[in-house]
């Protein structure tokens, strides 16, 4: 049988968990965000489960659409680095179980040109559906949906083609 001593103790360790838990996360993600900007979008994609979803905005860009499963999801990051987007987590929040969480994120993104001129910049809110520690289910919603067009087409302007097209 479980003295009380021995369930005090147990509760205070899920509480002290349940506390470092947002932080741990925090330091895991600003890890794989700066490996990212270094073009190494690889500790990223393993934060996403195999079945995972990401919904990025629609729109007459190179991003636009729904990817499905780890793969497609690559395939937008690739994106992302061969685009010389930057990026970086300014904010986490997170709420639920560890089997189920739910993370939302602001993640300012920015963009130079060739001379170091700023090609863009935007701010993010992301939230994520996580399953036992994976992404499952992610979903982009940005400040201004114009600006990513109109990055777009000044990365056709210098030749910078889509990796699909």
């Amino acid at each position: 049988m479980i003295d009380k001593r021995s369930a005090m103790l147990g509760a205070g360790a899920a509480i002290a968990a349940r506390a470092i838990l947002p932080h741990a996360v925090l330091l895991k993600l600003r890890r794989d965000t700066r490996r990212l900007n270094a073009g190494d979008y690889r500790p990223l994609l393993s934060g996403y489960a195999d079945d995972a979803v990401l919904h990025f905005n629609e729109g007459p860009h190179r991003w636009s659409g729904t990817y499905r499963g780890k793969l497609a999801i690559e395939g937008f990051l690739r994106e992302f680095v061969g685009a010389g987007l930057k990026g970086e987590i300014r904010s986490l929040w997170i709420g639920g179980p560890p089997w189920a969480m739910t993370l939302v994120a602001r993640f300012d993104d920015r963009a130079t040109g060739p001379g170091g001129e700023e090609l863009y910049a935007n701010r993010v809110v992301i939230v994520a559906r996580t399953r036992w520690g994976k992404i499952v289910e992610q979903e982009d919603f940005y400040l201004d949906t114009a600006r990513i067009t109109a990055f777009d087409e000044k990365l056709r302007e210098l030749g910078v083609e889509p990796a699909t097209a």
